[in-house]
């Protein structure tokens, strides 16, 4: 037991003894470690307090740097300002030289002024004197002799004028007429167009007696559903083997030209099929148009045309006016105003376009009121063509035109219908329009006789003397020109003369 407890106690006493040992053995290690940091702090503070001493040198190097720098700077800009003030006072020296100089020249001009004025004074009293003994000579006085070779010189000069004015006017009516006819004349000549004629009535061959029955049907009823389903009128003559077509619109009477034939191709011939090949044929009449239109504008070469238009214009390919072909006389009017155009210095491209659409809305004025020259600047106003296209088109019928393009599109449409072989009237149309004019004008009170003249152009009207006084012949003239405007559709335009002439008759006795 003792020896138990004695080995414990030995246990206790060397686990305290290594303890003890063990703190102090720690307690130098600790003290060594505090003494390193304590040695390494030192260091640092040394090397930061050399680091500190090297900054303040360079930061009084810099300093010393930056004040040298500018200090030169200074100095340099010191130099510059007496350079400036040494060039400022040059200059002012310079100044005050030239105001001495100009001060100089002053004095002197204004000597010369006060000379000048002395001189003036001793030329005016000259001046009078001269004057009075002018007055004593001559008997008139300044004022009267002033206004007497005033009046003397206007006479001189007004005659002058007036000579000078009549030889330029006659020269330039005689140039402006030269010009005129030489324009003209070169226009007609660099320009020549076929003529196309045509009337309401086509007339179709056909192959024998038989087809003509076949197309007339039973009791007529082909020929019934042609007529009904195309608009136009067939008439069947005793003429062996043809049947014509006649209707005032030639859109329908070509599609029914159209139509009939390719019955006649095709054989079978009823109601039905008639229908339906005339819904073809007017398909077929459309492309047609359509290419006619494409065809004009490429041969007179117009540029920057809508499909309505060109459609319109193929429609006039079957328009005929006068017996001329529309579309034909379109192209001819276009060329001759591109050509006109260019010779007076207008826009050709302009010009060209205007004379090819003047005839435009006739492609319409069936179908819609109005002339056609309305129509037509309707449309090409709604196309948005330049607006003295659109003018042209609207004045090249009218007797007060506003732009040189309307003149110009009048003249080269009066150039196309003018030109031998243009027009075909036939001797009866002649009559019936100068009878029609004739008759007119004599449904009017006062009137006595009546002549149309000039084809049709120009009415001269006789009128009673006692009845109808010169204000009353001017109204009697517009009143007739409306009346024909609202009677007959002719073109262009007629002129109406009213001649109110007075006759004094005596007669002598008989000799003796």
């Amino acid at each position: 037991m003792s020896m138990i407890l004695m080995v414990i106690i030995s246990i206790v006493i060397s686990g305290f003894i290594f303890g003890i040992f063990g703190f102090l053995s720690r307690m130098f290690i600790v003290r060594g470690e505090l003494r390193r940091a304590e040695d390494a702090a030192e260091g640092q503070l040394r090397r930061a307090e050399a680091r500190n001493r090297e900054i303040l040198v360079e930061a009084k190097e810099n300093a010393l740097q930056i004040k040298s720098q500018a200090q030169s700077e200074i100095n340099n800009d010191r130099i510059g300002i007496q350079k400036l003030e040494s060039s400022l006072e040059a200059r002012e020296e310079n100044l005050k030289k030239q105001n001495n100089e100009l001060q100089k020249k002053f004095n002197e001009v204004n000597k010369k002024d006060q000379d000048l004025e002395s001189e003036r004074k001793t030329v005016q009293a000259l001046e009078s004197e001269q004057v009075s003994i002018l007055e004593e000579l001559s008997k008139f006085s300044a004022a009267e002799a002033k206004e007497l070779l005033i009046d003397k010189t206007n006479k001189n000069i007004e005659f002058e004028l007036a000579k000078v004015y009549k030889d330029a006017e006659s020269q330039m009516y005689s140039e402006a007429d030269d010009r005129a006819k030489e324009i003209l004349a070169s226009s007609m000549q660099r320009y020549a167009s076929e003529v196309v004629r045509d009337s309401s009535v086509s007339s179709i061959n056909l192959p024998n007696e038989e087809m003509k029955g076949r197309i007339i049907g039973r009791e007529g009823r082909n020929i019934r559903a042609i007529e009904n389903s195309t608009g136009v009128d067939l008439i069947v003559d005793e003429e062996p083997e043809s049947i014509s077509v006649s209707c005032f619109d030639p859109i329908r009477k070509r599609v029914a030209v159209v139509a009939i034939n390719s019955l006649i191709k095709d054989g079978r011939i009823h109601p039905a099929r008639i229908e339906e090949l005339v819904e073809k044929s007017k398909n077929e009449v459309m492309i047609e148009i359509n290419k006619a239109g494409q065809k004009a504008i490429f041969d007179i070469n117009v540029k920057g045309l809508s499909k309505e238009i060109v459609d319109l214009m193929g429609r006039l390919k079957f328009r005929y006016s006068y017996g001329e072909n529309v579309l034909q006389h379109s192209i001819e009017v276009g060329r001759f105003a591109g050509i006109l155009g260019g010779q007076i210095g207008l826009d050709v491209e302009i010009c060209k376009t205007a004379g090819f659409l003047h005839d435009l809305g006739k492609a319409l004025s069936h179908e819609i009121e109005g002339s056609h020259a309305e129509i037509g600047a309707d449309i090409a106003r709604r196309n948005s063509l330049d607006d003295k296209i659109v003018t042209a088109i609207k004045e090249h019928h009218d007797r007060d035109m506003t732009s040189p393009e309307s003149y110009v599109v009048a003249a080269a449409d009066a150039i196309s219908a003018a030109r031998p072989g243009a027009r075909n009237d036939s001797l009866e149309r002649y009559i019936e329009r100068l009878t029609s004019l004739e008759d007119i004008a004599l449904g009017f009170e006062g009137v006595e006789r009546c002549f149309a003249i000039q084809a049709g152009r120009e009415v001269r009207v006789m009128v009673n003397p006692e009845e109808i006084d010169d204000a009353k012949a001017s109204t009697l003239a517009r009143d007739i020109s409306n009346e024909i405007k609202q009677e007959l559709n002719f073109p262009g335009q007629i002129k109406v003369i009213v001649i109110r002439e007075t006759r004094a008759i005596q007669t002598t006795g008989d000799f003796n």
